[in-house]
């Protein structure tokens, strides 16, 4: 049991999981120094998982549990919305966001205590360590995003340069991100209206235009749930994802192109590319991993008109910021 507290506190999005939360919640008990809060937010708004939350156990004896339901679902984006401002609200420093497919390493928080250090100093308020997939192998992240385009760059080196120990980013995942109370406070919350799909893109987009958001070398957590995939050279891979989500990866680039002209990058014709080569991207993936492709290409038909029309809507306004 962890005799030290950290300044991080740890926010959890669940969904219908209850036993990989477990599974997070064992890792969590295994951590050298305690976080400061762990948020659960729960979309399923499930008795066993606030069972599991709230029951006494090793958990609940070093660190402030705080369960959080929801009265529906709200999507990734809605519950790590809730989260961020939860734990800001319980006056958290730091806040390490995390779905609930994931396990933490036991030094963990050491190692991303080194670099909090290092943010505050630097300007570096948006951190973003390394993970590993299911299978131990190191999963690869796009952290290059091409505002332009409004994509990620698919070929951005994997491995860091001789002497390097991070990479200035624009973009961030909510799969390990952590963001500082400071940075929430100019940002405001993540936008829960993505329901699902670049809201996380869009925040470390954000954070960029405040602070210098960055990719550090260590590895601090790893995946839990198997994902059916294509590999594609050494270290990357398409995953299969949902109709759902193929859906919202259409829609949500009417929400992106908003942030985008809120901020002076919206260009259109070259955005206009970039949902070309994201339309191209899940026709590979369709044809690959598809179960019913014509129920996909409908999805994907369907993501393409509504983006369209909340690229046009004229009463759109960006997430207010925090009084």
């Amino acid at each position: 049991m962890p005799e030290n507290h950290s300044n991080i506190s740890i926010v959890i999005v669940t969904y219908k999981r209850q036993e990989l939360l477990k599974t997070l919640f064992d890792s969590i008990c295994q951590l050298t120094i305690a976080p400061e809060h762990v948020v659960v937010v729960d979309n399923e708004n499930s008795f066993e998982t606030q069972q599991l939350t709230e029951t006494p156990s090793a958990l609940t004896e070093f660190t402030h549990v705080h369960y959080v339901p929801m009265l529906e679902n709200t999507g990734g984006a809605g519950g790590f919305s809730k989260g961020v401002e939860t734990a800001y609200n319980l006056g958290a420093e730091w806040i390490w966001v995390m779905d609930d497919d994931v396990r933490v390493f036991p030094n963990a928080l050491e190692m991303l205590g080194k670099w909090t250090t290092h943010g505050l100093r630097d300007n570096h308020l948006a951190i973003q360590p390394q993970r590993e997939n299911f299978d131990g192998a190191p999963f690869y992240w796009q952290y290059d995003f091409r505002t332009g385009l409004g994509i990620p760059n698919p070929v951005a080196p994997a491995a860091f340069l001789q002497g390097e120990t991070y990479r200035v980013i624009n973009t961030a995942c909510f799969e390990g991100g952590l963001f500082h109370r400071e940075l929430v406070k100019q940002i405001g919350f993540p936008d829960k209206r993505f329901f699902i799909y670049w809201d996380d893109t869009i925040y470390g987009y954000l954070a960029s235009k405040v602070t210098q958001p960055i990719l550090i070398q260590e590895t601090v957590m790893a995946r839990t749930r198997t994902l059916e995939h294509v590999t594609i050279g050494k270290i990357r891979r398409l995953n299969s994802t949902s109709d759902m989500a193929r859906y919202h990866i259409l829609r949500n680039r009417g929400y992106m192109a908003h942030y985008f002209r809120e901020h002076g990058d919206y260009k259109p014709l070259i955005f206009g590319f970039g949902t070309f080569l994201t339309v191209a991207k899940e026709v590979i993936r369709i044809f690959a991993l598809s179960d019913n492709k014509a129920k996909s290409f409908s999805e994907v038909r369907r993501g393409l008109k509504d983006g369209k029309q909340l690229r046009k809507d004229k009463n759109w306004r960006p997430m207010p910021k925090i009084d």
